[in-house]
């Protein structure tokens, strides 16, 4: 198991760092967890504004109380098929370390479940499937009432160059979030 240098100098597991509390989420028939300390709010489904020249998955913009913020869906981020917004659809905002600096953006999920506190035991490393398996999101797999939760780093989920900030167009080099119209 990986070991790291925590703040005391002392040596952790990347297990035991990546113990906490989650919000549990799904797309499709799959569950999945992020962690509180990311997210900001949960919020139904409102009015999206599409932005041009965005990869698919980025569906547009929301004004969220006087601020412009980028919307992308999960399930089209992970290749899954598009599925039509139901009551139970709605947008997880988490803040999440970009290139530069923390930026605030929405994620779509099926539907929001629950908060877990998952313990150091429950988390089993991510799956090794070679070398560039393309799955480095993926901060661990936790073992919850006889199934299985894929626990996600959302800093990498989101933090590639296509998916910065859908307000900063073709460029998408700068801002933590969009100023209001």
């Amino acid at each position: 198991m990986e070991k790291i240098s925590d703040k005391t100098g002392d040596s952790v597991s990347s297990a035991d760092r990546r113990e906490g509390k989650y919000l549990t989420f799904s797309l499709a028939s799959e569950d999945f967890g992020m962690s509180i300390l990311k997210i900001k709010e949960i919020i139904g489904m409102m009015a999206i504004t599409a932005v041009p020249q965005t990869p698919p998955y980025v569906r547009g913009v929301i004004n969220l109380r006087g601020k412009v913020i980028p919307v992308a869906d999960l399930r089209l981020r992970f290749g899954m098929a598009a599925k039509e917004y139901t009551d139970r659809t709605c947008i997880i905002v988490v803040e999440f370390e970009g290139p530069s600096g923390q930026i605030l953006t929405g994620v779509v999920v099926d539907s929001v479940s629950e908060v877990l506190n998952i313990k150091t035991e429950a988390i089993e490393n991510k799956p090794d499937f070679g070398a560039d398996d393309g799955i480095d999101y993926i901060l661990g797999m936790a073992k919850v009432s006889g199934g299985v939760k894929i626990l996600l780093d959302i800093d990498r989920v989101l933090s590639s160059n296509e998916s910065e900030s859908a307000c900063n167009g073709p460029n998408r080099h700068t801002a933590q979030e969009c100023p209001a119209a």
